[in-house]
């Protein structure tokens, strides 16, 4: 063990000094010992200790302003902080990204809590890979020392939010740029300055954590091809590609289907599925303006795209833990439960908003039908949108292509830009479906779910279809809020696909995800229609091949109805004012 460190004085409101000890090497059920730091008080006696753990190198995080590592133990706590199995000082020769997760987090909770710094009582933290090592920790058999757990900004289903999207998909802006990113630490370690050139030709200078490809390697097929590039750097990425389908694979670190056996306190949600009425009553939801790294600093443009949200959105999350963690471990009365358990940033207004539900009971879902005189491609099209249903309408079309994807603009993006961004640019195009309600006379407020149901029908046997809600201020400026995908053979399952017949009308919902938005009287709402979001998701080749094999893309010409028969619509949860 290193010698102890000392960390930086007290301030106000703080009560210890801290003590660092590096590179502690804690011992795995197999023997295999992983590096970790401790973070405690300098002062005697035993603490409850907050478990963290990722891939990233713990030493980043000790200088890390937004993460402060420092906080929780100048105010009573033990920090352990870990690098995951076979991660920069941690032993293992194989890094298999999620699945060795559960077992690993289950050992060093249980470990913490033997120590003579401990009082025997441990919780979790952490944001995004750090909340997923949570996540999989949470899916499987529960630490008997674990009290509490508290992920941010992390997924708890790896199908359908970290490898695929809900609808389908492969999120493939941020898949092969995050595997290269993790990758270089490998290759630092083992001397390969050969492969750690070859990697500087697929980014964009200067390498970092949020720099995507160039847009040939982006482009770059088959898919597949990078199995072999990044063999020694991510060699678990082929497994990725053959489990496109979700099933037994994905299940060991599926969380959502382990939900009804989760008995412990968790800072999200689980209030209907967790097993025990004290377990559902203790979740507590925040849900912020933020991208996906910074909940913790000041949102600004830099942060979410093309908006500030206000003074009001600049939260520091460590507060907001602490009153979680001094409830759950200190037994200190905070109040923490007797408080509304959601707190929701509503955007537009950009306000906090406490409530009891999510979704909120008082939603009306409201459907919002597509019209048009068959010619709604581009912003200068005839594309309608309103809350009358449709009568006999010509249906729209438009001719995808796969060489000439539609372009990502911003969204719920990873590494590639995310946030707010001016649709117009893209809304130019002819193969997007643009439809424009009237504006708005009065407020509306969206809180909740975002679904899109489409009538269409191809030429080809698998494709895509897109949808993107916006608000459309009075200048013009074309507010992304959210959107969605779905892949023609999983239309009706991620676990059984199965092929179009060319030219038969089917029904797909694409699932837009939630937000909580207030469009303003004046402002007008849009919805657009395509077939790609290219970079964010990969393009479908309308083959019906299977994933990353094809390096042969083939045009497809898709049809959208908006009849009575076929009422194309998106259903907004409507919060009455």
């Amino acid at each position: 063990m290193a010698a102890n460190e000392r960390g930086p004085d007290m301030t106000s409101g703080e009560q210890y000094r801290v003590i660092r000890e590096r590179n502690v090497m804690v011992p795995m059920r197999d023997g295999i010992r992983l590096a970790t730091d401790i973070y405690r008080p300098d002062s005697p006696g035993r603490f409850p200790a907050l478990v963290t753990r990722g891939p990233y190198g713990k030493d980043g995080y000790a200088d890390n302003q937004e993460h402060s590592i420092w906080f929780f133990p100048q105010r009573g706590y033990v920090v352990v902080s870990q690098d995951c199995r076979a991660r920069f000082d941690s032993e293992g020769d194989n890094y298999h990204p999620l699945f060795q997760e559960g077992q690993d987090g289950y050992d060093t909770v249980e470990w913490a809590a033997r120590q003579p710094w401990c009082n025997g009582r441990v919780a979790t933290t952490g944001q995004s890979y750090l909340g997923a090592t949570q996540y999989t920790l949470a899916a499987g058999p529960r630490p008997p020392h674990l009290a509490c757990m508290a992920p941010v900004s992390a997924s708890a289903d790896f199908h359908q939010s970290w490898v695929y999207h809900t609808g389908g998909a492969m999120e493939w802006g941020w898949m092969v740029p995050y595997a290269i990113h993790k990758g270089r630490n490998t290759l630092v370690r083992a001397g390969r300055e050969d492969l750690l050139a070859q990697m500087d030709e697929y980014v964009l200078p200067p390498d970092n954590f949020a720099q995507p490809l160039t847009d040939a390697w982006f482009r770059h097929l088959p898919l597949r091809d990078w199995i072999d590039r990044l063999k020694e750097t991510a060699p678990y990425l082929h497994e990725y590609f053959d489990q496109e389908n979700d099933g037994p694979y994905w299940s060991p670190i599926n969380l959502m289907r382990q939900a009804h056996k989760i008995s412990l306190p968790m800072f999200h949600s689980l209030r209907d599925k967790a097993a025990t009425a004290e377990a559902r009553r203790s979740q507590r939801l925040l849900v912020g303006p933020w991208a996906h790294i910074r909940p913790y600093t000041a949102p600004t443009s830099g942060d979410t795209g093309d908006i500030d949200f206000g003074p009001e959105a600049r939260i520091e999350l460590h507060e907001h833990l602490l009153r979680w963690f001094d409830y759950w471990l200190k037994d200190i009365e905070t109040g923490l439960l007797d408080e509304p358990p959601v707190s929701i940033f509503v955007m537009g207004e950009n306000r906090w908003r406490a409530e009891q539900d999510w979704p909120l009971a008082r939603t009306h879902y409201s459907k919002w039908y597509m019209h048009s005189g068959g010619s709604a491609n581009t912003l200068d099209g005839d594309g309608a949108l309103s809350t009358s249903p449709p009568g006999e309408e010509p249906y729209d079309v438009y001719t995808y292509d796969p060489a000439d994807p539609v372009p990502t603009r911003g969204g719920s993006t990873l590494i590639i830009p995310q946030g707010v961004a001016d649709q117009r640019e893209v809304e130019a195009r002819d193969d997007v479906l643009v439809y424009t309600s009237e504006p708005l006379e009065r407020d509306m407020e969206l809180t909740g779910p975002i679904t899109c149901t489409l009538y269409a029908a191809t030429t080809a046997v698998d494709t895509d279809f897109t949808a993107k809600l916006v608000d459309v201020r009075p200048d013009g400026f074309a507010h992304n809020l959210q959107d969605g995908i779905v892949r023609a053979r999983f239309r009706t399952s991620v676990a059984e696909p199965s092929l179009l017949r060319p030219g038969r009308i089917y029904k797909y919902e694409i699932d837009l995800w939630s937000t909580s938005h207030v469009l303003f009287a004046g402002h007008r709402l849009r919805l657009e229609i395509s077939s790609s979001n290219f970079p964010r998701f990969d393009r479908n080749p309308n083959t019906g091949a299977a994933i990353g094999v094809d390096a042969q893309l083939e045009t497809a010409l898709q049809t959208v109805l908006h009849t009575a028969d076929y009422p194309s619509h998106v259903t907004l949860p409507v919060i009455p004012r």
